[in-house]
């Protein structure tokens, strides 16, 4: 196109830049959007110790405990690995749940810690976008290759619809791998979860009141969405039909299938 090599390197420089910023500032940006706010021990000593004692069960430190107050009936884990993990609830599900069924919620969240999900979605984040990217440039490079892309008759012509095809299609199935990986990452952690606490009944009941709940997380986005153990966008069809998330009754019924 003319522009030599430094605009890749200038286009690598920014993924780069992205990349680190996603991988290491990527939970406070998460907890931050969602307003929630870090408690210690003294200020919720009840799930505090819940966390707890779920992390010395799963052999990892103790993730940092945050708080959103909302009526919402959620909870989500974040952070690149368990040394520098965070687990946030809602005040709603706090209120909601039995002891029990809290703790299932914790131990979820605690797996998908100690399985690190978060590290995967980020992965998988980074190759959709390399994918989408990819498309982008075969498509541009040969809409404004010049003579280049005249020389080459017939085959520039084929490239150049390829490059189409792909620059539509791309995005599109992109986004189905990072949902269905996300999807499988969440029966993973409810299968994990029901190890953690040998009682799988405790999350099929919270599930049940989670998916009673019509409150939507505010501050929740399409990017922070796959993060939640429900779908936090309750009440919004158009969202749900892109649902990070597993139907909830499924989930339900294979956690009873384990008891």
């Amino acid at each position: 196109m003319g522009y030599g090599y430094g605009i890749v390197v200038l286009a690598v420089i920014i993924s780069v830049v992205m990349t680190l910023v996603s991988y290491y500032k990527g939970d406070a940006i998460a907890l931050a959007s969602t307003g929630a706010r870090q408690i210690a021990k003294e200020d919720n000593a009840y799930v505090y110790r819940i966390v707890e004692n779920m992390a010395i069960t799963a052999g990892i430190p103790t993730p940092k405990l945050y708080v959103i107050n909302s009526p919402a009936l959620n909870a989500f884990a974040t952070g690149r690995d368990p040394e520098h993990a965070s687990i946030a609830v809602t005040t709603g599900i706090v209120a909601a749940l039995e002891n029990e069924e809290l703790e299932a919620v914790i131990a979820h969240e605690m797996s998908h810690i100690k399985n690190f999900d978060i590290r995967v979605m980020t992965i998988v984040v980074v190759l959709v976008g390399a994918i989408s990217l990819i498309s982008n440039l075969f498509f541009r490079t040969r809409l404004h290759g010049g003579d280049n892309r005249k020389s080459s008759g017939n085959l520039g012509s084929i490239i150049m619809i390829a490059g189409i095809v792909f620059l539509i299609l791309s995005p599109i199935i992109a986004e189905l791998i990072k949902l269905a990986i996300s999807r499988k990452r969440e029966y993973l952690a409810d299968a994990s979860g029901a190890l953690l606490t040998r009682y799988p009944e405790g999350l099929a009941r919270a599930l049940e009141k989670i998916s009673q709940s019509t409150a939507p997380v505010e501050g929740a986005s399409a990017a922070t969405a796959h993060l939640f153990i429900s779908n936090p966008f309750k009440g919004k069809t158009f969202s749900s039909l892109f649902s990070t998330h597993p139907p909830i009754d499924d989930r339900i019924k294979k956690l009873r299938e384990m008891t």
